[in-house]
């Protein structure tokens, strides 16, 4: 996996006065924010309309020209909201470069979203899954075990994981297990308030957390935790983290958020940055 790491580059163009010999240096190529089109990729396909995610703009429409000039998207849909269209092209993008699976879902990983740009754009403050790793007895990748980390050292305690990431199969999950940034989590023993205490504070790290309940699904009581920005996320899981931002409840009802009011609402790279 890709390292998560920033690409600086300086900005402006910069002529050379070293002598009569000398050649203007190249203007900086602009820069695709990719955390903000991450966001704008999970929340703009959940929209009624065609609004455009704060701050993404201009990094999706460099995304979105770049997918035009490869033949992939109509000119109609290069308009900085990155919808069901935008999705579509960018998962054809990436079945091109002979990707399947989670890697061709249509929501930009690191290294196909470098190999769109090159030539075209830079890409800043990147975004990495990380390795997959096992985290008491489940299968999770590094940004999800240091999110759940994180929230167990807020709470003072240590919570039960019941199913993990990358677990295929599961029919009550509607397959936003299948991928990474997916967990369920035991309440068995906690009280009403230590529960809603718990997905605040998975909130605040980054997760669209929701408590789960009998009367919802063929399931029992439990917390459903999705990790915002996961580029490993399978199509579910990217649905309820847009529709998370959205203030809805995750299910297929597309009810109200049912849980506790997080202000602002931060994904792991933004919560960091507080500390």
């Amino acid at each position: 996996m890709i390292t998560r790491r920033s690409l600086l580059v300086a900005a402006g163009a910069a002529v050379a006065t070293a002598g009569p010999l000398a050649r203007p240096v190249a203007a900086a190529l602009p820069q695709v924010d990719m955390e903000a089109l991450i966001k704008a990729a999970q929340i703009d396909p959940r929209r009624a309309d065609t609004a455009i995610t704060t701050g993404a703009k201009d990094s999706v429409l460099l995304v979105e020209r770049a997918l035009q000039a490869r033949g992939l998207l109509s000119a109609t849909y290069v308009d900085g909201h990155f919808g069901t269209s935008t999705v579509a092209a960018y998962a054809a993008y990436q079945r091109s470069l002979g990707y399947t699976g989670l890697d061709a879902t249509g929501l930009p990983g690191p290294s196909s979203l470098r190999l769109l740009g090159e030539g075209r754009y830079t890409v800043v403050r990147a975004i990495s899954p990380g390795s997959v790793v096992t985290l008491r007895g489940f299968l999770v990748n590094t940004r999800t075990r240091a999110m759940l980390l994180e929230a167990e050292r807020l709470l003072g305690r240590q919570l039960s994981i019941t199913q993990g990431s990358y677990n295929t199969g599961v029919g009550a999950s509607a397959g936003t297990h299948d991928g990474g940034g997916a967990l369920d989590l035991s309440v068995s023993g906690l009280s009403s308030t230590t529960r809603t205490d718990v997905l605040r504070r998975l909130r605040t790290v980054g997760f669209a957390a929701w408590l789960r309940t009998p009367s919802q699904g063929d399931w029992g009581y439990h917390i459903h935790a999705i990790a915002l920005a996961d580029t490993d996320q399978s199509t579910g899981a990217q649905n309820q983290a847009g529709d998370y931002y959205l203030g809805r409840n995750g299910l297929a009802n597309r009810g109200p958020d049912d849980g506790p009011a997080v202000s602002p609402k931060r994904t792991w790279e933004e919560y960091q940055r507080t500390l």
